[in-house]
């Protein structure tokens, strides 16, 4: 999947951990590590709104669009 999620990079920047943040945004820590190994499908605004709260960042720096290996810019 072309999104890269770095949340991994701010808790660090900010040594906040996965448990502090996720009982900060409102989430439990195994939906934490969903997102934060880019296995989820779906992140509500709502959700994203109080990361970035927490985080003090904006969107862009949590979530990153990255071409895929093979180039494939094709719609869905």
């Amino acid at each position: 999947m072309p999104i890269v999620v770095r949340i991994d990079v701010e808790l660090a920047k900010r040594k906040l951990s996965v448990g502090e943040f996720a009982e900060r945004v409102g989430l439990t820590p195994a939906n934490v590590a969903v997102l934060k190994n880019g296995r989820a499908k779906a992140v509500r605004f709502s959700t994203l709104d109080a990361m970035c709260r927490v985080l003090e960042c904006q969107p862009g720096d949590l979530l990153e669009w990255v071409p895929d290996e093979e180039g494939d810019r094709s719609s869905t």
